[in-house]
């Protein structure tokens, strides 16, 4: 009998991701999409690049963090938290990732402000998963911050994992659209760039020293890596909420 063929499989859509730095890269997380088969399609509204009107070309959407916040008035952030409206209108998988958690919560009626204390998260801090979060695979100990504000949950949405300064910490609102308080994107060279670049941090209340980052990223980074490719499995398939 002739040999039968396979159709070749069809390449994976790709993923956009945006960003909010001149010099921003996605990490980790732009290296497990890869691994996936994803190509990665960067657009900085902030930088005058524009949204796409319909997410129909695209596997899934990443909105990744900044220094600014989801509550400034300039034009571009309301743009991009009114373009989170199309992925859950087409449900397309959203990932939110520090600001881009704030923006999804904030699209969704939650307030974001700073702590009461004015405490803020920088470093290695501790997480606990719900039972929701928890499905998604094991979870690491404690996870990198780099943020002020934190966001109350949105209604409608289901708490993935809390913490002891900001209590939401991920959530999950319908099947993937996902919001993380945290930075699972994060390297070991990015740890340095941005403790060595980022203005006053270290006077922050509640900051973690440099060294405390660095042996931090070397302590935790592998099994943040670990619920990384588990979540990015589950989001990809729209079955985080299951």
């Amino acid at each position: 009998m002739p040999a039968r063929h396979r159709a070749p499989e069809a390449e994976p859509k790709p993923i956009l991701v945006i960003m909010h730095g001149e010099h921003s890269c996605p990490g980790r997380v732009g290296q497990a999409l890869r691994r996936r088969g994803h190509r990665l399609e960067a657009r900085k509204p902030r930088f005058g690049c524009e949204l796409p009107r319909t997410l129909a070309d695209y596997s899934g959407v990443v909105i990744f963090g900044g220094p600014m916040s989801c509550n400034d008035g300039d034009d571009y952030i309301k743009q991009e938290i009114d373009f989170i409206g199309v992925a859950l209108k087409e449900e397309k998988p959203f990932l939110g990732v520090c600001l881009g958690a704030q923006m999804l919560a904030k699209h969704l009626g939650a307030k974001v402000d700073s702590h009461a204390d004015q405490n803020v998260e920088i470093g290695y801090y501790p997480l606990t998963p719900t039972s929701e979060g928890r499905r998604i695979g094991a979870w690491p100990n404690r996870v990198y911050h780099w943020h002020r504000e934190g966001f109350q949950l949105p209604t409608g949405a289901r708490l993935l994992a809390t913490g002891d300064t900001f209590e939401n910490q991920a959530f999950v609102y319908g099947k993937a659209a996902v919001g993380v308080q945290f930075h699972p994107e994060i390297t070991y060279s990015l740890v340095n760039r941005w403790t060595v670049l980022a203005g006053d941090w270290e006077r922050q209340k509640g900051a973690q020293c440099r060294s405390a980052q660095l042996d931090g990223h070397m302590l935790h980074a592998t099994a943040v890596h670990g619920w990384l490719e588990s979540m990015l499995g589950h989001w990809l398939a729209a079955t985080v909420a299951a």
